[in-house]
């Protein structure tokens, strides 16, 4: 399974971005804002190709385990071997005040450049999400997400040539 997170609006506090999975549009996508030099708790990861896996211990894992029973949660979805960073999930939340360099999701999304970063509906993405990339895990088949910020590249470049 191949998930494809496509960033497209970055701001002083946030970045928006589209999640696919297997090409085909899921949800929106908020995490903290890109910096150059990292800042614990408060950077996006770098844009690259990463292993997801199932995550069962730790804080998010046990609250999340209480809240849904473990018919439905099996474990965190953790974005593994990210340069520099570790314990990164993908999970529910709104702003980037619920994110510590952390994936959230949700079914909609403002201008993050007229107003703070925001995604709603987070809770139904996840759900819905979880659900589909757990079970793909759990049959033992291979998922990867793709973290893309080739537009800022490609702008960012044009701007500096």
């Amino acid at each position: 399974m191949e998930l494809k997170v496509v960033r497209y609006s970055s701001s002083e506090e946030s970045t928006l971005g589209l999640l696919f999975i297997d090409g085909v549009f899921a949800c929106y996508t908020l995490e903290d804002e890109h910096r150059v030099v990292k800042v614990m708790g408060e950077t996006r990861i770098p844009a690259g190709r990463y292993r997801v896996e199932l995550r069962p211990f730790g804080g998010h894992h046990w609250r999340y385990l209480k809240h849904y029973g473990s018919d439905f949660h099996k474990g965190m979805l953790q974005i593994m071997d990210v340069p520099g960073f570790t314990d990164i999930l993908i999970h529910k939340g709104n702003d980037d005040d619920d994110t510590a360099g952390c994936l959230l999701v949700g079914d909609s999304a403002n201008n993050n450049q007229v107003k703070d970063g925001f995604i709603g509906s987070s809770t139904v993405a996840y759900n819905r999400i979880y659900a589909v990339v757990r079970d793909a895990i759990l049959r033992g088949d291979d998922v990867f997400i793709e973290v893309n910020d080739e537009s800022f590249d490609k702008l960012r470049n044009r701007n500096e040539g």
